[in-house]
């Protein structure tokens, strides 16, 4: 049987991608010291700095959708797609 998968925290990838982000260490360095891939790395770093402006905006922009916000406009659309099918099938 093969190794299990390790699971990496949080806090754990955070602060690996801040040291990536740092520069004092090259990634082959990080890499052999917190015992991960250093493309791994890198893609904690890339997540990082992407949502990183996310970190400092106000609370009005932080408000995520829920389920049912999602899925209402879709249930509406099959709704008017299922009458059109039974229009076309009374014309036919």
């Amino acid at each position: 049987m093969g190794r299990k998968r390790r699971a990496f925290t949080e806090k754990f990838k955070a602060q690996v991608a801040i040291e990536a982000i740092k520069g004092i260490r090259t990634l082959a360095e990080l890499s052999t010291e917190y015992q991960v891939h250093p493309n791994q790395i890198s893609g904690w770093k890339r997540q990082l700095l992407e949502n990183a402006p996310e970190l400092f905006c106000s609370g009005k922009g932080r408000r995520t959708k829920t389920d049912e916000e999602v899925t209402a406009p879709l249930y509406e659309e099959i709704g008017r797609l299922k009458m059109d099918i039974k229009w076309l099938e009374k014309k036919l």
